[in-house]
Parts: C-alpha cells; sequence; structure tokens
C-alpha cells in the first residue's frame, strides 16, 4: 500500500482578499475592538453583523475564542458558582472547561451509537441534576433529534445553549445549528469551518441575554460600537452591575473572517464531497461502521468519525499506529489518557468522576479524522482505502 504524504493539519492558505484586508488594518494601527475614527465601521463590527445575517440571527458577539464564547454565553445565561450544567460525555475539553471557568459542575450525559446526545439519558439527569441549563455539544458536526431536544427542554423549563464550534452552517430540517435555544456558540481556530487562528462568534435572538454577554466581552460603555446588538435600552439596567471579562474579538482577526464567511457554503459542499466519497469506502469494510446521517440533518463533513466495536486498547492503538506508518493520522476517543486535542471525562479532573458506561463502550472504538479542504478527492479515496488496508490487516492478525 503506497503511503500517504499529504500533512493532515495543512489547512488551505488564507484568500488574498483576506490577507489584503488585514495588511490594511496593520497599517492604519487601529487593531484594538473599539479603536475607530469617526463614522468609522471597525472589522469586528462589520463581522458582527455579516455573520448574524448568515445565521439568521438578531444578535451575534465575535469573541477571542469559541472557549470564550461558551464561558460568557453561560455567565450571561445566570450560570452561577455550584450550579449543574448538562453536556454531552462525548465532547472536546474546551466545553467542560467553560463549565469550570463560571465555577459550575458538569453533569455528563451519555450519547448514542451515533454519536449524539441520548435524550432518554438527558431527561433522567435533568430530574436528578435539577440542572436548569443545557450546553449541547454538536460533537464532531453531529446533530441529535433538534425538535424532539426542543420539546423535552421546553417541557422541563431547561435553556439550551448549543456548543456549534463542529456545526457552523449545519441544519435541522432547514433551521441553522445555533437557533434552537437561547444562545450558539462558534469557533473560528484554525481547525474549524471559518480560521483566524483563534477565534470565536456568539448568537442569540435574546435583547437581555446579549446585552450581558457584550458588557461580559468588555464593552467599556461602548457597546453602541457593535454590528449587531441590541437596542441600547437594555444594556442600562445592568451596564454598571457587569464585570469587564475583556474577550471581544479584535479588528485584525475579524478582517481575516469576513472574506472567508462568503465562501462558507461553497466550502460546505467541498466538505461534504470528501467525506461522503470516504465514508462509501469505508462503509464497506467488514468490522467497521460509520454514524447513521439522519434525512433531517445537513452536515457538514469537516471530519469522520467510525467505529470498530468490540475492539480492545491493544487493537486500537496497533490499529493508530499501522495507519500513521502509511501516513494516516486517525485519534482514538477510547485512550484514557489525552492525546493532544483527544481527551474523554476520564481525563478531566476537574470535573466530578461519573459513571458513564454507554459512553465509555462506544468511546472504546470509536476514531476520528480531520478533512483539510488542502486534500483532493483522490487524496481522499486513497486515504480511505489505507484505512480500509490497515482494518483488514489488523483484523488478520488478531484472529
Amino acid at each position: 500500500m503506497e503511503p500517504f504524504r499529504g500533512v493532515f493539519t495543512q489547512q488551505e492558505p488564507i484568500p488574498e482578499e483576506a490577507i489584503s484586508a488585514a495588511v490594511e488594518v496593520l497599517r492604519g494601527g487601529r487593531l484594538h475592538r473599539y479603536n475607530t475614527v469617526a463614522g468609522e465601521i471597525g472589522a469586528a463590527a462589520e463581522l458582527e453583523r455579516a455573520y448574524a445575517e448568515f445565521q439568521r440571527t438578531r444578535y451575534c458577539l465575535a469573541c477571542s475564542s469559541g472557549g470564550y464564547a461558551l464561558s460568557i454565553a453561560l455567565r450571561a445565561a445566570g450560570v452561577a458558582n455550584g450550579d449543574p450544567v448538562l453536556t454531552n460525555a462525548f465532547t472536546l475539553a474546551p466545553v467542560p472547561g467553560a463549565i469550570a471557568a463560571v465555577g459550575a459542575r458538569s453533569i455528563f450525559v451519555e450519547i448514542t451509537k451515533d454519536l449524539v446526545l441520548d435524550l432518554e439519558d438527558l431527561d433522567r439527569k435533568i430530574e436528578d441534576s435539577g440542572a436548569k441549563i443545557l450546553l449541547l455539544s454538536s460533537m464532531r458536526g453531529h446533530l441529535c433529534d433538534m425538535d424532539a431536544l426542543a420539546d423535552l427542554l421546553q417541557a422541563k423549563g431547561v435553556s439550551l445553549i448549543e456548543d456549534c464550534a463542529h456545526t457552523m452552517g449545519a441544519e435541522w430540517k432547514g433551521r441553522l445549528s445555533g437557533n434552537f435555544g437561547l444562545a450558539g456558540c462558534f469557533s473560528t481556530q484554525t481547525y474549524k469551518h471559518l480560521n483566524s487562528g483563534e477565534g470565536g462568534l456568539l448568537t442569540s435572538d435574546d435583547p437581555a441575554f446579549m446585552a450581558r454577554a457584550i458588557l461580559l466581552s468588555g464593552s467599556y460603555m461602548l457597546y453602541e460600537r457593535h454590528g449587531a446588538a441590541p437596542p441600547a435600552e437594555y444594556f442600562e439596567t445592568v451596564r454598571l452591575e457587569t464585570p469587564n471579562m475583556s474577550g471581544r474579538m479584535d479588528n485584525l482577526r475579524a478582517s481575516i473572517l469576513l472574506p472567508q464567511l462568503a465562501a462558507l457554503p461553497a466550502n460546505i459542499r467541498r466538505w461534504n464531497q470528501r467525506y461522503d466519497l470516504i465514508t462509501k469506502v469505508l462503509s464497506g469494510v467488514p468490522g467497521i461502521t460509520v454514524p447513521h446521517r439522519p434525512k433531517e440533518e445537513t452536515y457538514v463533513g469537516s471530519s469522520i468519525q467510525f467505529a470498530r466495536p468490540g475492539i480492545d486498547a491493544e487493537e486500537a492503538l496497533r490499529f493508530v499506529s499501522a495507519n500513521k506508518k502509511l501516513g494516516v493520522e486517525l485519534k482514538w476517543f477510547g485512550d484514557r489518557n489525552p492525546v493532544a486535542f483527544t481527551s474523554n471525562h476520564h481525563s478531566w479532573q476537574y470535573a466530578e468522576p461519573q459513571h458513564l458506561p454507554v459512553t465509555d463502550s462506544i468511546l472504546s472504538g470509536l476514531f476520528d479524522m480531520r478533512i483539510p479542504l488542502s486534500f483532493s478527492l483522490e487524496d481522499c479515496r486513497h486515504i480511505a482505502e489505507i484505512i480500509a488496508h490497515t482494518a483488514n490487516e489488523t483484523l488478520v492478525s488478531s484472529v
């Protein structure tokens, strides 16, 4: 089998239009989010306005990171020290990290084999914990039944904050991910759907919530300079009692993102071509299963997950190693020790230990791979064939 020579961390170049916009900001020297002259709209405000329009929402706050957007959303929603906050057992460290950052307690909810929130377990844990907030992580771009989730949360009086780091542009029955609850939180970190190195976006249709979030982000009473903010009266009652936790995005990063946003719909189609090609190959490999995508979901296939049910830890590590030798970088979510970006609830010692047998069983055989747009369709076919080859080889060697 010919090794793959591509680099899984290599993104496409920043577009020339974005580079020119960034250079213009640098030449002007006004990088700070509020450093504008009379009559000028800063790039951060422009991005907020543009993303609110893209997201079909009323308000948007550009943030310094996706994790910051999560923590500010929790604070603006009124989460206080010691409060229980429900979230997926299968997620990445910034999600329980955001809960810990506001002094709250993570209550992990089991997932299904399709990598989405188990609504029956959610129902039980709402009752057991008394939690009033669900921080839903649409991990690796998989949407649960959003209609059923919304109905359950409404019946239980639980507010929804969506972590959409992996679902920017995804939809459920034509409704954008991030628009099903109080707020949507997005990431523009390099490995997400828009690339500013680090960054985030927070959206909402709730004016009181967004006023608190903008003040928390460090508006210095300059909230009227935001591009997609609620009317001034929503700030009056809370502006002196809300602490400044500076974290709104600067103009430099915002200038890089604006041109990329226009290209996002086309890039989603490109990601899905690559995802669908790899999925087709892997779905025909004995011993490999790919999560089911419901017809109601319009996904963004910027990464792919597949399972090898029943594989043990030694086999899993051997499988990852065999792929790496052939140039394919897989992550295994069943490892008790965190590896780079990949970890699971056993290593989040800032959260109380919890018994999650279903999730642990699923993660024990779950593998994950980025699909950068720098890879061609032929690259993706080659990668899928390597995975199929190594799956067959490790299966034979374990018999």
